[in-house]
């Protein structure tokens, strides 16, 4: 029987060239919470597996794409931090009962984040009114000084 296959380890360098991001951001990350502590001894270099880089990578993506701050992005990821555990619990091949739990546990999570979700897009779907008044206006205007 053969060993089990490490998970590859990535030094912070290397994890930040390849998400395009600070290493500074990465070690931000890990002082307010966001990303778990990387395996290091005294003096030796930072090191990521492939879940702390899948990890740092989502929270990118949320970043981005949903323009949240620290606090909301930690919210959002210790949502889903206990979403996760709700799905190993699930995988475990639990009784009815205990999967009704699960289901009933997991609702607010995801209503808890759909909330987010949903605040984000309600301050877009504003900025987008506000945008589109100020073309309205603009084109107005244009429309009147062509026709001086």
């Amino acid at each position: 029987m053969s060993a089990p296959v490490a998970d590859r380890t990535y030094r912070i360098g290397e994890v930040a060239d390849e998400l395009g991001i600070t290493t500074r951001t990465i070690r931000y990350y890990e002082e307010v919470g966001l990303l778990g502590g990387s395996a290091r001894e005294k003096g030796s270099h930072r090191l990521y597996g492939e879940a702390d880089v899948s990890r740092l990578r989502e929270l990118i993506r949320l970043r981005d794409l949903l323009g949240l701050s620290l606090d909301e992005l930690l919210a959002l990821a210790e949502t889903e931090e206990a979403r996760a555990a709700l799905r190993k619990g699930w995988e475990s091949n639990p009784t009815d009962a205990e999967r009704l739990r699960i289901v009933e546990s997991a609702i607010p999570l995801v209503e808890r984040q759909l909330e987010l979700v949903r605040g984000r897009q309600q301050r877009l779907a504003e900025f987008a009114q506000e945008l589109e008044e100020k073309l309205r206006t603009l084109g107005a205007r244009r429309r009147e000084l062509k026709r001086r």
